[in-house]
């Protein structure tokens, strides 16, 4: 159990999983730089990330910006979405303030890509069940991805070893940040595409050795 000074953004571990050393120059060393991929990223929760807006279609109410949080994982954040399914049955379900009856929930996290080779997006949409589950004393056996680039929600079972693939990514990120240091960089392909490739790895084509430095700036300076 980790107290709430110990809490990371449940965000980033879509981002460990990616790349442990570009999580930790956002979460440990408060670098940033933005790209057109992370700009769509922005307008894309823009509209979704709404709080005031419940969206219903039929008997499925849908939730906006829920702030969750897991002291067994270590994280917090806010959902994209949670679906409120009725149920007649109050196991593994929850009440609302708003509607009456029992609710079954389910989070959706909204991406603007597609599906990944790995399983960064499963791990961002587990740990959000897992805090639900946490919060609520509930089951929650699925949730559902959504690919704005190719308009597709894909469901995605909550299963055994998924949860446990975000149990060990959840403790390793909290080992590295506890570390304070910098995982070392590994170039890969997909650096091409992480908006902090400039100040991970940056190119030294345009380096000088240090005496052409020093001769010219600080020597002009004092003659």
């Amino acid at each position: 159990m980790y107290t709430e000074d110990e809490m990371l953004m449940l965000s980033g571990i879509q981002h460990f999983m990616f790349c442990p050393r570009q999580w930790a120059l956002i979460h440990i060393e408060q670098q940033w730089a933005e790209n057109k991929l992370t700009t769509e990223g922005q307008i894309l929760h823009k509209n979704v990330d709404n709080p005031f807006y419940r969206q219903k279609n039929g008997d499925v109410i849908t939730l906006r910006s829920l702030h969750i949080a897991s002291k067994e994982l270590g994280l917090y954040g806010i959902t994209d979405a949670v679906e409120l399914v009725p149920t007649d049955s109050a196991e593994d379900a929850i009440t609302h303030n708003r509607y009456e009856g029992y609710w079954k929930p389910y989070p959706v996290e909204y991406k603007r890509g597609h599906h990944k080779p790995d399983e960064r997006d499963e791990v961002q949409l587990a740990a959000q069940a897992m805090c639900m589950e946490e919060m609520y004393g509930i089951n929650i056996p699925y949730g559902a991805l959504y690919y704005d680039e190719v308009k597709r929600r894909e469901i995605i079972s909550i299963s055994e070893s998924l949860r446990n693939t975000t149990i060990q990514c959840a403790q390793q990120m909290h080992e590295v940040f506890k570390s304070g240091e910098l995982p070392k960089a590994n170039k890969q392909r997909h650096c091409k595409n992480c908006s902090l490739i400039n100040i991970c790895i940056p190119e030294m084509n345009d380096c000088v050795k240090v005496s052409t430095y020093l001769n010219n700036n600080l020597y002009e300076d004092i003659t």
